[in-house]
């Protein structure tokens, strides 16, 4: 039977007054069948609108079984948007249990939105195709990073890499084992070249007529971590499949970005490597040459992230003409420590970047939170006595997750004129053993301004009229939001 024969309105009634959510609540309605879930009433500054962390955790926990199944999700059309991405996290692609592959029936999951508040017309079909773009690439993100190694080696990844530029016309540059060391990309190759698989630098690039500006998204696409000969131990090494989220991300956030076109160049840098043991590993004392032409001593080869992204920022700066650089990472544990579990940490050379990824973070659900940037009293972590820097810092103590992408930026210089973001994921870019597919959103926002798409272009943060009136905020915070 359907809920609306099940479900008289004195029942509906009595069922949302048993709500009390705190932060949220959920309340069952006849035999399991469907479940009303109410999200937090309020939420602080550093949180976003649309809680959107609540949102997958109720449906997760909340939804009925059943082969088809539909989400009615209650909202204000500002909040579709991070609503959407939300829910898509809640049904990860990735699974090898027996079980699914016996299943002969597809579950199917409905999602309709109910929108409230002021415009709260019905939706586009244009928004829909926007919010389609969307999850799709949070979900294709977070299939990669649930990827163990022994699939998703950097064969595999670029192969991901050549499907979506097969989808969007596009072919991607690849350069790849030996090439990279006669190219001087001494960071990506020193640190994959002891894996089986080699390492490889790709780019997608989207190049329309009449783009006034050329920015460069960089990922570190680590696909897996065991520290090289400064090992992980058997308790930190197990999940470091993830460490290729930031590449992730960025493959999912270019698919989606270019699909709903994009009006400036737009390159995607994939840096890819497996950072292995073995008789060619790089090892503690060696000097390499990165593509930026400066030497690094290595002092702990488990700091591998950034010598790959530091070739691959410089390559953005030198190859590409790059005026925006942002590189995406799972760069340091210490993330979790400074910013935690659920908002990235970011450093810029910009204040106004700063803001303007803090206020993406909230319109879109993937929070993030600034770090000090500070590299004349910072970068001296590195000083190395017979090479330009050491790849680790001398004290751990001090700020190590800024240490960390200064050592990147100092790689095009603290000088270079154009705006550089950087982007630790590490903490955000999983939930407990399932990916989030993390970055695909906040990139989505954060760029929206330079769409084509109208919803993209509702949550981006720059080229906005500034913030909503403090009495609108105080409006939007206390009112009550149902699933």
């Amino acid at each position: 039977k359907s809920l609306c024969c099940v479900c008289s309105s004195p029942i509906w009634q009595s069922a949302l007054s048993t709500l009390n959510p705190n932060p949220t609540d959920s309340c069952p309605l006849y035999l399991n069948y469907a479940t009303v879930a109410a999200l937090p009433s309020r939420v602080s500054r550093h949180n976003s609108p649309s809680a959107a962390q609540f949102i997958t955790r109720l449906v997760r926990n909340c939804l009925p079984g059943g082969v088809n199944r539909c989400i009615v999700m209650v909202c204000e059309r500002s909040e579709v948007f991070a609503s959407a991405c939300a829910l898509a996290r809640a049904f990860p692609l990735f699974t090898h249990r027996s079980s699914a592959s016996r299943r002969t029936e597809k579950k199917t999951v409905t999602v309709e939105f109910f929108l409230v508040g002021q415009n709260n017309g019905p939706m586009e079909l244009a928004t829909l195709k926007c919010l389609a773009s969307a999850t799709e690439g949070v979900r294709l993100a977070a299939r990669i990073v649930d990827t163990p190694c022994n699939e998703m080696n950097t064969d595999n990844f670029l192969e991901e890499i050549k499907k979506v530029g097969k989808d969007l016309g596009i072919t991607p540059t690849i350069i790849r084992d030996e090439e990279l060391k006669e190219r001087g990309f001494g960071g990506i190759y020193g640190v994959g070249k002891a894996a089986l698989h080699p390492p490889a630098l790709a780019v997608l690039s989207h190049t329309p007529d009449g783009a006034t500006q050329t920015i460069a998204w960089v990922g570190k696409g680590i696909v897996y971590d065991t520290g090289g000969l400064s090992i992980k131990g058997k308790t930190t090494m197990p999940g470091m499949k993830r460490d290729c989220g930031g590449a992730a991300a960025i493959l999912g956030a270019f698919k989606a970005t270019v699909k709903q076109g994009f009006k400036d160049n737009l390159h995607a840098v994939f840096c890819l490597a497996e950072n292995a043991v073995g008789p060619r590993a790089t090892r503690p004392d060696d000097i390499h040459v990165l593509y930026s032409g400066k030497t690094v001593e290595i002092n702990n080869t488990d700091a591998e992230g950034r010598l790959i992204l530091a070739d691959g920022v410089a390559y953005a700066c030198k190859d590409l003409g790059a005026d925006i650089i942002l590189d995406m990472a799972t760069l340091t544990g210490a993330q979790g420590i400074a910013t935690g579990k659920y908002h990235a940490a970011v450093l810029t050379n910009n204040e106004e970047w700063e803001k303007a990824c803090v206020k993406a973070g909230r319109n879109c659900g993937d929070l993030v939170h600034p770090l000090v940037y500070c590299p004349e009293l910072h970068f001296s972590e590195f000083t190395s006595a017979v090479a330009d820097m050491k790849n680790s810092v001398a004290d751990r103590d001090n700020t190590p997750s800024s240490c960390a992408g200064l050592f990147i930026a100092s790689h095009i210089g603290f000088d270079w004129p154009g705006v550089w973001v950087h982007i630790d994921i590490a903490a955000p870019v999983h939930a407990g053993e399932r990916a989030t597919g993390y970055g695909v959103a906040l990139l989505l926002s954060l760029f929206g301004g330079a769409s084509e798409d109208p919803l993209l272009n509702l949550v981006s943060p720059l080229g906005c009229s500034g913030d909503s009136p403090p009495e609108e905020m105080e409006r939007d915070s206390k009112r009550r939001r149902l699933v």
